[in-house]
């Protein structure tokens, strides 16, 4: 890090394009705060096959069936012990689990022309096991590599197993990683949640996933100091986001208008489902897009463009504008909160919509009394709220409700 962060010292005001399989917290966060721009790549190389990926207990005989496996195959493995104090011991051990087997070791402590040397003879298919230390997690390129195994992954960080399990299968060959931790320890809820989250996205492409993960295991870090993870816990992650959000805005100049939040309870879909876009940095930038539209206008914009980019919208789709059409008219009216009882059976034959606070007028409230049987009421608040029974609650329906209350309101006070 204070090696990029030197180079962008010395070209101030040059723009900067950051590679990552998996970003660190930190950085994903600055994406999502906008202080940095996203985008992702999802296609993967030609003839590239998802890796095979097994996360359990350490076992001999497992071990040994991988090598054996991968040789049958004329191909080679890493064995990743990320401890240089016995990483000898560990080679012999598997020389003696596998005699036939041609091993090496590697790791940083070596001197510079013998770890050369190593690597070169491993290159040239000298060797058919590499020994080695998380060095290789990144800027090895080896295509007869497809087996992993890495030894006490529960020590590992869900960055550094997605860099390991992306050394191998990097031909057209099925590629294995085996993730092995001791059977005589358990393991804490952290090294748990890593271990499950790396097990279960095998996908290719799924660094973005592992990485929100590992921003919701680990926490945002320190956007001006050196750490790059760990918990916001002195104001809480939702005040931290619209701190950032509010400082990134007032240095780029712009005034930060007051967001004020609309509380909606209402039945039905509402969301853009995986199907519709797939892309998880699109459909979180759609969701972005539509919590910062603010006029009838640019909500009518965005459906365009959402037609024009990911065709017709299905039902869940519709009821996400549908909601924000609502919000918006619920800012119009005033009201803050909008909530849908659902009906009764032989009490209230149709469903009850309560909404408030409202700021009307003594022959406003008549009015309204002649409106769907409504009735004003004030709460204990001393707020004036409103009760409206409705033959249809959805946001279209209700959206139409707000139309008419907005046009009686906005009517003679007198």
């Amino acid at each position: 890090m204070s090696h990029k962060e030197a180079i962008k010292q010395r070209s101030i005001g040059v723009d900067v394009l950051t590679l990552s399989a998996s970003p660190i917290p930190r950085t994903l966060e600055m994406a999502f705060a906008g202080i940095r721009d996203l985008s992702m790549i999802t296609t993967p190389p030609a003839d590239r096959r998802p890796i095979l990926t097994h996360v359990g207990e350490h076992s001999d005989p497992a071990v040994v069936e991988a090598i054996r496996r991968e040789l049958l195959h004329e191909g080679q493995v890493f064995f990743v012990h990320n401890r240089v104090a016995d990483i000898d011991q560990v080679s012999k051990r598997l020389g003696q689990l596998v005699p036939d087997a041609r091993i090496a070791v590697a790791h940083g402590q070596m001197d510079e022309g013998t770890l050369e040397r190593v690597m070169v003879d491993f290159w040239e298919r000298r060797f058919d096991v590499l020994v080695c230390t998380t060095i290789v997690e990144s800027g090895i390129d080896l295509p007869s590599v497809n087996t992993l195994i890495v030894d006490r992954a529960e020590r590992l960080g869900l960055g550094q197993m997605h860099q390991l399990r992306g050394r191998v299968g990097r031909s057209a060959q099925r590629a294995y990683a085996y993730l092995f931790h001791p059977a005589d320890k358990v393991l804490s809820e952290t090294a748990y949640e890593r271990l499950r989250t790396i097990g279960d996205n095998t996908a290719l492409g799924s660094g973005f996933k592992i990485a929100m993960r590992d921003l919701e295991i680990r926490g945002a870090g320190n956007l001006l100091g050196h750490d790059q993870s760990g918990p916001v816990a002195a104001v809480g992650y939702d005040l931290y986001v619209q701190l950032v959000a509010e400082a990134v805005a007032d240095a780029k100049g712009f005034v930060v208008p007051d967001v004020v939040s609309v509380n909606l309870d209402v039945p039905g879909e509402a969301h853009l489902p995986k199907d519709y876009v797939e892309a998880d940095d699109a459909r979180l930038e759609a969701y972005r897009r539509l919590a910062g539209v603010t006029t009838m206008d640019e909500l009518a914009d965005l459906r365009l463009e959402w037609l024009d980019r990911y065709g017709p919208l299905p039902r869940a789709g519709e009821g996400l504008l549908e909601l924000a059409q609502l919000r918006l008219l619920c800012l119009q009216l005033g009201v803050s909160s909008l909530t849908v009882s659902p009906a009764k059976v032989g009490v209230r034959s149709r469903p009850l919509v309560k909404l408030g606070p409202l700021d009307l007028s003594v022959s406003q409230q008549t009015r309204l009394r002649r409106l769907h049987g409504s009735r004003a009421y004030v709460e204990a608040t001393k707020e004036l709220r409103l009760e409206v029974e409705t033959p249809d609650a959805t946001p279209r329906a209700l959206a139409d409700l707000l139309t008419t209350l907005t046009a009686v309101t906005t009517g003679p006070s007198a």
